[in-house]
């Protein structure tokens, strides 16, 4: 008897991908099961377990949460991302790290393909597919929510929830939360279900990670971002008693900051890469901060042309570029050598709060970008600029529009 193929199956643990690693089982293939850390709170050896009961040749757990902050993270605190001015783009940070550790896995085990459980409506299954093929050119994906004869036989959860029950797939599905939900370090996303009518105000037992911002603490609690280069290298918070300088800790504790406060919820519409409109919610806390914070030093220490070229070009192509899953692509590599370019001079400190679902700056200073001048800038003294020079500027900007208003008058169009 010949030796089953392999397919490298992204798990959760969840109905539908215990439901589609069975199908697989029943395929005739040999299954690896590869889980992904990134953070989200999960029992991942229960979930190991149960894909082998239900017939995973092998589970594998990878711990991608360094590389997840210090190589997604980062870069997009770096160029301020942001998609449609309001999604901070936490589940497209991710993708990339999860779907180059299953090629990894699958790479190891001898597998012919890679499988998930993405949705043939979504944005995900571009994002980890288009980063398979990038990664290994020849690699087959099996995705069986695309396929009749897998989305026909499954047409709902509850054909779902009776497959597993005829299988002897143990689940624990239930309906007290009729949305679906994807989590890691850097946010929480909920969408589907009851929130796919936009006009639905998400329920407050629906928000995981961050205090109802009406019930949070009514004192603020203050913290200081420390930049290098764009990077959050130190946090000091507690009255200046704590302080972190390991990329994880940082995250974790502004992360941690951020959540009791209710800082970084967001309900959007949203434009899919496949051209359907999608409603989200989302709750991003600890990044919100970092990116205000980041935005913030930047006004004090960041040539005017240089980040203006960067917004209009660097942020806008960079979110659009993750959203779209295209991180493993020559233009991504170009845009983020373009973006650490941007930051050599992104150096300094930045005082802010956390109050009742805000964060605010309270401050900020660099020992060593010297663009802002105090003195300079003074309404109070006079210092070296010469106040008669801006007469030649306001005359020179002022030619075109002469001409223009004269051309309105001669016309009598009122502007």
């Amino acid at each position: 008897m010949s030796e089953k193929q392999k397919v490298c199956l992204a798990y959760s643990g969840g109905l539908d991908t215990s439901c589609i690693l069975r199908y697989l089982i029943d395929q005739g293939y040999g299954v690896i099961c590869f889980m992904a850390d990134v953070g989200q709170e999960e029992d991942f050896e229960a979930a190991k377990e149960k894909a082998l009961k239900i017939g995973a040749e092998k589970c594998y757990i990878e711990d991608l949460r360094k590389e997840f902050i210090e190589e997604l993270c980062w870069p997009a605190v770096q160029c301020n991302a942001i998609y449609e001015n309001v999604y901070l783009l936490g589940t497209s940070l991710a993708r990339p790290v999860i779907a180059r550790a299953q090629i990894e896995v699958a790479q190891k085990e001898g597998c012919f393909a890679v499988s998930h459980g993405c949705t043939g409506k979504g944005n995900d299954q571009v994002r980890f597919e288009l980063a398979f093929y990038a990664l290994q050119p020849t690699i087959k994906v099996i995705a069986p929510w695309r396929e009749p004869v897998f989305y026909n036989r499954f047409k709902g959860r509850q054909d779902l929830l009776d497959y597993a029950e005829q299988s002897g797939i143990p689940v624990t599905s239930t309906k007290s939360k009729p949305w679906s939900m994807d989590e890691n370090l850097a946010h929480c996303s909920y969408e589907a279900g009851i929130l796919e009518d936009p006009n639905i105000t998400p329920p407050q037992d629906m928000w995981k990670l961050t205090v109802d911002p009406a019930s949070a603490p009514d004192a603020p609690e203050d913290f200081t971002l420390h930049f290098k280069e764009g990077i959050p290298v130190k946090l000091e918070y507690d009255g200046g008693k704590k302080s972190e300088t390991d990329a994880t800790k940082i995250f974790l504790a502004v992360n941690a900051i951020a959540r009791r406060h209710g800082v970084g919820r967001i309900d959007i519409v949203e434009n899919r890469f496949i051209g359907l409109k999608s409603r989200g919610c989302y709750e991003t806390p600890g990044l919100t901060c970092l990116r205000m914070a980041h935005i913030d030093l930047e006004g004090l220490v960041m040539d005017r042309e240089v980040r203006a070229l960067r917004d209009q070009f660097l942020t806008f192509n960079y979110a659009k570029i993750l959203y779209n899953g295209l991180y493993f692509s020559p233009e991504a590599r170009f845009l983020l050598q373009c973006v650490k370019a941007s930051q050599d001079v992104v150096n300094g400190a930045v005082r802010g709060r956390c109050y009742k679902g805000q964060y605010s700056v309270l401050g900020r200073w660099s020992d060593t970008e010297k663009l802002y001048d105090m003195s300079e800038s003074s309404m109070d003294e006079i210092g070296d600029f010469k106040p008669e020079d801006t007469t030649g500027f306001i005359s020179v900007q002022a030619i075109r529009l002469k001409k223009y208003g004269r051309k309105m008058a001669e016309t009598g169009e009122r502007m």
